[in-house]
């Protein structure tokens, strides 16, 4: 992984040196292609993922690709040190963004119909990983949690699905105090509908369970608050 790392670096290395005597415009190109570079190499990762969208429990520990993800991460920021502090800072949150939005994507793609609470929890396993290398300050220079916050929209969808705390959510919508501020109704539906569905197709025996009636109320009530969120902003826009 570090050799794999330390390609990366080179390749990126090497670009920057080339062009830097040659002026702005030739230091911002290859200052994107480094971007480029980086985040290609992320989707590779992720390609590997093979999560069990229908486990009824989380393994307990974060997914191989996704160690293997931060391990090359970190090991690549290690050495970008030698790049100048701004560039190396751009392409560190370039990558937490990137990673952040292509874990959002895999989670809401329309191909995956069912998602199990099991699965959200091994999900929120790997997303806690990319929060502890955010906040080990892969590169020096980030004020506070500056970096952390790349991945502030999967964190508050997945603690509103962990707690399951539709109350408040509701309650609070569209208040800039909102615990969930970050997580948008049509997200919120997007996911729900993935577990609606799931669980009434593994609770084969549900209507004689009353806990699995419950939770089945339960979920097409919030479905029907957040379609009608949906709906409003809709037709406000």
């Amino acid at each position: 992984m570090r050799s794999c790392a330390g390609y990366c670096f080179r390749s990126c290395h090497k670009l920057y040196r080339t062009v830097a005597p040659l002026g702005h415009d030739a230091r911002h190109a290859a200052e994107g292609e480094i971007y480029t570079k980086l985040n290609q190499k992320i989707d590779e990762f992720i390609q590997l993922a093979d999560y069990e969208w229908g486990m009824a429990e989380s393994d307990g520990r974060a997914s191989g690709y996704l160690m293997d993800l931060i391990n090359f991460l970190r090991s690549t920021f290690q050495v970008f040190t030698h790049l100048p502090g701004k560039v190396a800072q751009t392409a560190c949150m370039s990558a937490c963004k990137h990673l952040a939005t292509s874990l959002m994507q895999m989670l809401l793609d329309t191909e995956l119909k069912q998602i199990s609470m099991g699965a959200i929890q091994q999900f929120n396993l790997d997303v806690i990983q990319c929060e502890l290398f955010a906040s080990s300050e892969p590169v020096p220079g980030f004020q506070g949690d500056t970096l952390q916050l790349a991945f502030i929209d999967l964190r508050q969808l997945l603690d509103l699905f962990m707690v399951w705390d539709w109350s408040t959510y509701l309650a609070d919508y569209g208040q800039p105090t909102s615990k969930y501020l970050r997580v948008n109704p049509s997200t919120a539906l997007a996911l729900l509908e993935k577990m609606k569905d799931t669980s009434k197709k593994n609770n084969l025996f549900s209507q004689f369970r009353k806990n699995d009636r419950d939770k089945q109320k339960l979920i097409e009530t919030v479905v029907k608050q957040l379609r009608s969120l949906v709906n409003g902003m809709s037709q406000h826009s």
